[in-house]
């Protein structure tokens, strides 16, 4: 059975190696060649549900070009593909 419609651009979980400044160092067991641009996007503040996070756009050594971003207000912190 299918899980049902998935919403354009949703994020995905992603399973990043980071260094200890949260710049990644490999993506779903990719290395990283290059970060090519990194961002903080704060939304939503004034809401019960703010929105922060730190997006990262990376290039793997198989060329691949990667968006990831880690969620900077939820307990867990983790890691997603955009």
């Amino acid at each position: 059975m299918s899980p049902g419609p998935r919403r354009i651009a949703e994020p995905r979980r992603a399973t990043v190696q980071a260094d200890g400044a949260g710049v990644p160092l490999q993506v779903d067991g990719r290395i990283v060649d290059a970060v090519r641009e990194s961002w903080l996007v704060e939304d939503r503040w004034w809401t019960e549900r703010p929105l922060r996070r730190r997006y990262w756009e990376v290039v793997t050594v198989c060329g691949r070009n990667v968006v990831v971003f880690r969620d900077l207000v939820q307990r867990e912190r983790g890691w997603y593909r955009q």
